[in-house]
């Protein structure tokens, strides 16, 4: 298999209210065999204490996307907008030409934790853009995210796509990629066997990950995955 991003080997930071894990290079962490695959550059499993969080800062050409895993964020920005995203909610923020804004914990005892996603845009100096939904799971594989907002998703600027994956124990499901693409799974979840139809340099095929694994690629055309218990993940369908 060509990309496999174990949870122990991910980067890391702690500065008490904030604990971090980073799949890709990130702030004072740096790899430059992990910067990224195709325009996912950031992909951040943060964890914030009660009451503490992000002070407001600026971002500009960017799609910086929030999952919310377990408790609720507090987002102000510059445009106006105050939201609160509670847990299973997806929110997109294209920072375009520039935005400012914070994200807090608003809780006084319980912790958040939710993934800190960042997506190229496919062209710089958009005007800024905030939306966030809630997505029911509707089948095994649901859209969160899609160019252009088909079918009730939230829209982004780049030619990429997000899903929720949802499977229960025993069950498996093919993940297809086309030729000219590349595709990340991030597992949030449970366990799984993943078999790949090309093995890889080191000859693998095969591979048991778990909760903060993660697999990419763009050799093999397809992945299938067997779940070994209740398990959830996000899929990334990227540009090649």
């Amino acid at each position: 298999m060509e990309y496999i991003r174990l949870s122990d080997e991910r980067g890391r930071a702690n500065f008490g209210w904030l604990k971090s894990q980073h799949t890709f290079s990130f702030g004072s962490y740096f790899d430059s065999e992990h910067m990224g695959l195709s325009s996912l550059r950031v992909l951040n499993d943060d964890r914030v204490a009660p009451g503490a969080g992000f002070g407001t800062h600026g971002h500009r050409d960017m799609e910086i996307i929030s999952y919310v895993i377990k408790g609720e964020i507090e987002h102000r920005d510059s445009m106006g907008n105050h939201f609160v995203i509670p847990a299973g909610e997806v929110q997109r923020m294209s920072a375009g030409t520039g935005i400012t804004h914070s994200e807090y914990n608003p809780s006084t005892h319980q912790e958040l934790r939710f993934l800190q996603i960042w997506i190229q845009p496919n062209r710089k100096g958009i005007a800024p853009n905030y939306a966030q939904k809630k997505i029911e799971q509707h089948e095994a594989l649901t859209a969160l995210i899609t160019p252009k907002g088909e079918h009730g998703t939230l829209s982004i600027n780049q030619n990429a796509s997000m899903y929720r994956m949802a499977l229960n124990r025993d069950e498996e499901l093919t993940l297809s990629i086309d030729r000219k693409r590349k595709g990340y799974l991030h597992i949030l979840s449970g366990d799984a066997q993943i078999e790949s139809d090309i093995a890889g340099n080191n000859g693998i095929s095969s591979i048991e990950l778990s909760s903060g694994d993660g697999i990419g690629s763009a050799r093999p055309r397809k992945l299938l995955i067997k779940s070994r218990s209740e398990f959830s993940a996000l899929w990334f369908d990227l540009p090649g």
